[in-house]
Parts: structure tokens; C-alpha cells; sequence
């Protein structure tokens, strides 16, 4: 039997709820309708620092209902990594862990306000399709109850399963998210460095 999604109404939040992460056990919280309204207000902050750069809302945050780590994953399409993690950092104060990007070739991941406790992940990324890929998955998520209950009760098991090993979590999750955006007609994936997100 299908487990229950978890869903929460969706209301007007009177204050921020609960933000943040740190290097602990992964924890998997309920969702919480203050989230897209964080993520709104740090893609303002941030659009002073990337004038005429759209960025998006990611990761199980930007889906009504659904459970995750409570950290505002986002994503942008730049023309020059480099160039604009330096804009970044210097501008926002976010940070450029070198760990985090070990093998990273078509992507930089920064994280706010630091690599001990993170609030907000800004992923950046160079290529059209590592972008289309992020947005296909949150889409299919928004659109799909059924896989976004099979997604919960996956973090949930592999929360309990690597709680101390975020890479493992991560690399755990991958081949739900490629089987996913295969069913919503991805293009068939070129080998290549690794570039998929920690969300």
C-alpha cells in the first residue's frame, strides 16, 4: 500500500519558520508553507548581485506538501562560473565550499550563510540542460502526487539509511531523479563529469 503524502495546507505565513541545516544527522521535516516566501526573498537579495539573472526555486522546497530538508535549493544559468560565484561570494556573502565542488565541472554549488550551516543552496550552473533537468524533476514532483509520495518515503528511508553520510544520500536519490525525468522525456544523458545537485 502506498504510504500518505505529506501534506500540509498551504497558507499565508505571519513569520519564517524553521531554516537551516547543519553537518548533523540528514533530517527530513515536514513541509513548511514559509518556505516559498524565503526562497522569494533571497532570489531578491540575490538579483542585485546577478542583475538579469533568473533564479529558480528547486530542490523539495519549491513543492507544496512535500517533506525535506529545510534548506531553499536554487538554481541559475550563467554565462561564466567563475565570474559569477566571485559576484556571489563577494556580494552576498555566500560560500564556495571546496569539498562540496570536488569533480564539479559544469557547476559551481555555494551555500549561505556558511558550509557549517546552510540556509540557502545556490547551484550555477553553464549548460542549458543541467538547468532544464532541475526544473523537469521539481515539475514532475508538482505534478505527480504519486511521485512525490514514492520520493518522500525514498528520503525518508535513505535519511535513516546514510544519516551521517550526505554524499551517500545524495548519490542514493540519483537514480530515482534520472528515472523520473526520463518518464517526462528528458534527452537521453551524454557521459560526462559528475554535475547533479545535493538537494
Amino acid at each position: 500500500m502506498r504510504p500518505e503524502i505529506e501534506i500540509r495546507p498551504v497558507v499565508a505565513a505571519s513569520e519564517p519558520g524553521h531554516i537551516g541545516a547543519g553537518e548533523g544527522p540528514i533530517e527530513i521535516v515536514a513541509y513548511d508553507p514559509t518556505w516559498p516566501t524565503l526562497y522569494v526573498a533571497e532570489r531578491e537579495r540575490l538579483s542585485g548581485v546577478l542583475p538579469g539573472i533568473a533564479i529558480h526555486h528547486i530542490g523539495s522546497t519549491a513543492v507544496g506538501g512535500l517533506a525535506g530538508k529545510a534548506v531553499i535549493d536554487m538554481i541559475a544559468l550563467v554565462e561564466d562560473l567563475d565570474a559569477s560565484s566571485a559576484a556571489v561570494i563577494d556580494g552576498a556573502e555566500y560560500q564556495l565550499p571546496v569539498g562540496f565542488n570536488v569533480g564539479l565541472v559544469h557547476r559551481r554549488f555555494l551555500c549561505y550563510p556558511e558550509a557549517a550551516f546552510r540556509t540557502h543552496h545556490l547551484h550555477l550552473v553553464d549548460e542549458q540542460e543541467d538547468l532544464n533537468r532541475c526544473l523537469r524533476f521539481r515539475d514532475s514532483l508538482r505534478a505527480n502526487p504519486a511521485l512525490a509520495t514514492d520520493y518522500v518515503a525514498l528520503k525518508r528511508a535513505l535519511a535513516a539509511r546514510f544519516r551521517e553520510n550526505r554524499a551517500g544520500y545524495t548519490k542514493a536519490k540519483s537514480r530515482f531523479i534520472e528515472d523520473a525525468d526520463s518518464q517526462a522525456g528528458a534527452p537521453a544523458p551524454r557521459s560526462r563529469s559528475r554535475s547533479r545537485s545535493r538537494s
